[in-house]
């Protein structure tokens, strides 16, 4: 259009001096018409475009609407599908059990009972487990009843021994460096006594200081009649050589326990059942037989003190 009225322009001009003044006028009024008429052309394509760019987003917004009603439509013909698939699988299985009831009825109730037994038997097994937890738990309940006695008694056993040792101790006191330990240890008391405080070298008479600390010792043990009393002879390696009434050291630790055993006999409130004389001669020294020092420790009298144990005894075994 716009190349059309620069055409006409330029013919205009051409003849605008060639032609006569009503010819131009005529040419000027065609000319601001053809104006006009593109002025209004402008205007209906500018209106033409603008409908345009309505119609192509109204386009779009209808194609996503489609789209979207299309997945929707897709979507309910999957589910109608499914649901149809399963529909025919129920009226299927329908139809067959409807088909089969009475067996299927039969079978089920046969489960049934198998199923019923089984859960009898499986009660019963649980009662009878029940009864022997019980049972367990009773047990359980006593032992640790027995437990705690036991605890008890040990701990009334260590506080009396510990108790005749410091009793010991206080009644020995005059004896304390002069060769006599007195020490408790795995439940028992020990009171050591060296050669030198009790007899002479090769002899097994107890003398006149040794006599006196084995009364005093007899005199606390009078006092605990639940005590067993052993009385151990020890000697050194070397070979005794006295007269012909002892056959060794072995003999002569004897001897020397059996010594003690009848000093503390002449306490007529100790239980002679309670005592036991034993000698263990040079086997079973505390130091080394090397020195003479060594020596004097391995001589030596051992009265070694254990706590009765009856009571133990009987919680132990009682069922």
């Amino acid at each position: 259009m716009i190349k059309k009225i620069s055409l006409i322009v330029f013919t205009l001009a051409l003849l605008v001096s060639c032609v006569s003044p009503k010819v131009y006028k005529e040419l000027e009024d065609k000319y601001t018409n053809l104006k006009k008429e593109h002025r209004q052309l402008s205007d209906d394509n500018e209106a033409l475009l603008n409908a345009k760019t309505k119609l192509e987003n109204s386009l779009k917004d209808l194609q996503k609407n489609y789209d979207e009603t299309v997945a929707k439509r897709d979507k309910l013909q999957s589910d109608y599908n499914a649901l149809k698939a399963n529909y025919d699988n129920l009226t299927a299985s329908y139809d067959a059990l409807e088909k089969n009831s009475s067996a299927a009825i039969a079978d089920n109730v046969k489960k049934n009972r198998e199923l019923l037994a089984e859960l009898e038997a499986k009660e019963q097994a649980l009662a009878a487990e029940n009864t022997r937890l019980e049972a367990l738990k009773k047990q359980l309940e006593d032992r640790s009843n027995r437990v705690a006695e036991l605890e008890a008694v040990i701990a009334a056993k260590d506080k009396a021994m510990t108790d005749l040792k410091n009793a010991i101790s206080r009644a020995l006191t005059d004896f304390e460096g002069k060769g006599l330990t007195v020490e408790q240890r795995d439940g028992k008391v020990y009171v050591s006594m060296e050669n030198k405080l009790l007899f002479s070298s090769g002899s097994w008479a107890v003398g006149s200081e040794g006599r006196r600390a084995v009364q005093q010792l007899g005199a606390v043990l009078a006092d605990n009649p639940e005590i067993a009393i052993l009385i151990e002879g020890h000697t050194d390696n070397v070979p005794y050589k006295g007269n012909s009434q002892l056959s060794g050291n072995w003999d002569l630790s004897t001897k020397r326990a059996t010594a003690i055993v009848n000093i503390l006999r002449e306490n007529a409130n100790i239980n002679p059942e309670n005592l036991t004389a034993a000698g263990r001669g040079e086997y079973a020294p505390i130091a080394t037989n090397d020195t003479a020092e060594g020596k004097a420790k391995n001589r030596r009298i051992e009265v070694i003190l254990t706590p009765k144990l009856d009571e133990l005894s009987r919680l132990l075994n009682d069922n």
